[in-house]
C-alpha cells in the first residue's frame, strides 16, 4: 500500500524558537518557547493556534498569546477534562508552572477577535489572515472593500490562561532544569524529571509531591506514562531505560540496548502505544536511541533507531529501524496507529504504520534546523475533529521558528462486492479466451 504526500507545509511563524507542541482540544495546538533569560529581544511564552482545512489544506489561526517573562517554556505537558477544565504544566527553568485553561465565546468582528497579551512585537507573532495581507498593498477600491465593513459579527472561540500554582521540580547543583513533564491520562499523577536525574511524581493538580524516584545517574531525556496510568518509562544520558510502579514509586524493570558488542547507543524518547488492547494485555513501548561512535573507528557516522518493544519484562525489541542520522523527537497517534519520528541534522519527518513499522510518509528538509517537538492531530479529544480527507496528520516544530503539518490521506479500497465482481469476471475471461485459442 502506498499513499501521496498531500498539499502541506507551513502552518505558521512565530519570532521566538519552539520547543513544546501540545493539543489542547482538538482543533487547538499550544506552542511554547522562548529566548531565555538573556536580554535578547526574543520573548518567551506560549501561543495558542486554532487549526482547520479549508479543502485543500490546513490552515492556523492565532487566538491566544501568553508571556512568561524572563523564563522560557522548554516542555509542557496538557490534561484536558473532557472539556471541563483544561491544565497546561509548563516547564520554566527549574519551576513547574501550573495554567489553568479556559475557553470563552466572543463576539469577533470582522473575523477577529480580541487578544489579551503582553508579547512584544505582538503584530510579528501573529499570521496575518488574507484580508489583512492584502490590506497592506495599496490598490483601488473595490465593492468589496465597500461591503467588508458590513460584514456580520461573528462568534470565536477564546482560550483564557490563568496562572494557577507553581512548584520547584528540579535541584541540580549546577543549573536546575526541568527537562520533562508529563501528566497521567487518567489526570491523577504529574511525573517531572530534570539535570539532577531524579524523577518526581506529583498529585495533579495540587502539586503535592507524591514520590522521589532514583534509578538514573544523569539528566532524564524523557518520560511517559503507560494507557492505564500504572507504569512510568523514563530515559536519561546515562543509557538506561527504566520502567515504574507509579502507585509504589518502585522500580519494575531496567533496560539497557547496543546495536552491537562494539557500538554503544543511549536512549533518547519513549512513547507508549495507546489502543484498545492495552486494557487487556501489557502495552507496546516505542523508544529512540542514537549510537556513540567508538574512539577507535575511523567511522565515526552516528546511527539512529527507532524500536518498538514487544515484551518490557523480557526485554525484546520486535521491530527496528536503522536511521544513518541521529533523532531528537518521537509521536505516537492517540488511536495507537501511527509513529512519527523527527530527526536532528536534515530536519526531516517520518511516520510510519505502528504495529509494522512501515514507512508510509517521509518529508525530506521539512525544517531547515532539528525537530524540537512532534505532535499528531487527535481523535479523542473534546470537539468534533477536523473534517478533511486525512488519516493521520502531524504537527512539527523547529528553531527555524516555523510550524508545519505533515498528512496521509485515507487509503482507498475497493468494496468487497466489487473485489468479487472483478475476480468472477476475469475467471470467465479466462475460460473464453482459452476457448477461443482452443486449449
Amino acid at each position: 500500500m502506498s499513499w501521496k504526500r498531500k498539499n502541506d507545509g507551513l502552518l505558521a511563524k512565530v519570532n521566538f524558537p519552539p520547543y513544546s507542541l501540545e493539543m489542547l482540544t482538538s482543533r487547538h495546538v499550544l506552542v511554547g518557547g522562548g529566548g531565555g533569560s538573556a536580554k535578547t529581544g526574543i520573548a518567551n511564552g506560549f501561543e495558542i493556534f486554532e487549526l482547520a482545512h479549508n479543502g485543500t489544506h490546513f490552515v492556523a489561526e492565532e487566538v491566544t498569546r501568553y508571556e512568561t517573562g524572563g523564563n522560557v517554556v522548554m516542555n509542557t505537558a496538557t490534561y484536558n477534562d473532557e472539556g471541563r477544565k483544561m491544565w497546561l504544566a509548563a516547564g520554566q527553568e527549574s519551576v513547574c508552572q501550573l495554567y489553568n485553561i479556559q475557553a470563552k465565546v466572543v463576539v469577533a468582528e470582522n473575523g477577529e477577535i480580541p487578544k489579551k497579551t503582553s508579547f512584544s512585537g505582538k503584530e510579528d507573532l501573529r499570521q496575518r489572515r488574507n484580508s489583512e495581507s492584502k490590506a497592506s498593498v495599496p490598490r483601488k477600491d473595490s465593492i468589496e472593500d465597500l461591503t467588508s465593513q458590513f460584514k456580520p459579527k461573528r462568534k470565536k472561540l477564546q482560550l483564557v490562561v490563568q496562572p494557577v500554582n507553581k512548584v520547584q521540580t528540579d535541584f541540580g547543583s549546577m543549573q536546575p532544569v526541568q527537562r520533562v513533564v508529563r501528566i497521567s491520562l487518567n489526570g491523577k499523577v504529574m511525573a517531572t524529571g530534570g539535570t539532577d536525574g531524579y524523577i518526581r511524581l506529583w498529585k495533579f493538580p495540587q502539586l503535592d509531591k507524591l514520590h522521589q524516584l532514583r534509578g538514573h545517574d544523569k539528566e532524564i531525556d524523557d518520560i511517559d506514562f503507560c494507557p492505564r496510568s500504572q507504569q512510568l518509562a523514563t530515559v536519561a544520558k546515562d543509557g538506561k531505560l527504566i520502567i515504574w510502579d507509579v502507585n509504589s514509586g518502585s522500580k519494575i524493570k531496567q533496560l539497557n540496548w547496543n546495536p552491537s558488542e562494539t557500538q554503544k547507543s543511549i536512549f533518547k524518547r519513549c512513547r507508549f502505544q495507546r489502543t484498545a488492547e492495552d486494557l487487556k494485555r501489557p502495552p507496546h513501548l516505542f523508544t529512540l536511541s542514537n549510537s556513540l561512535p567508538a574512539k577507535d573507528r575511523k567511522n565515526k557516522m552516528h546511527y539512529g533507531f527507532l524500536q518498538l518493544w514487544d515484551n518490557l519484562e523480557q526485554g525484546t525489541i520486535k521491530r527496528l529501524v536503522t536511521y544513518k542520522e541521529v533523532l531528537s523527537e518521537l509521536a505516537v497517534s492517540d488511536d495507537g496507529k501511527f509513529v512519527a519520528v523527527g530527526t536532528m541534522s536534515t530536519g526531516s519527518v517520518d511516520m510510519f504504520i505502528a504495529f509494522s513499522l512501515q514507512k508510509v510518509l517521509h518529508v525530506p528538509n521539512a525544517h531547515s534546523m532539528f525537530i524540537t517537538n512532534l505532535e499528531f492531530l487527535p481523535t479523542k479529544l473534546d470537539g468534533p475533529a477536523i473534517t478533511s480527507n486525512t488519516e493521520a496528520a502531524v504537527i512539527s516544530c523547529s528553531v527555524d521558528n516555523k510550524i508545519c503539518i505533515h498528512s496521509i490521506p485515507y487509503r482507498h479500497t475497493l468494496p468487497f462486492w466489487l473485489v468479487l465482481v472483478l475476480i468472477i469476471i476475469s475467471i470467465c475471461g479466462a475460460f473464453i479466451l482459452c476457448s477461443y485459442v482452443g486449449i
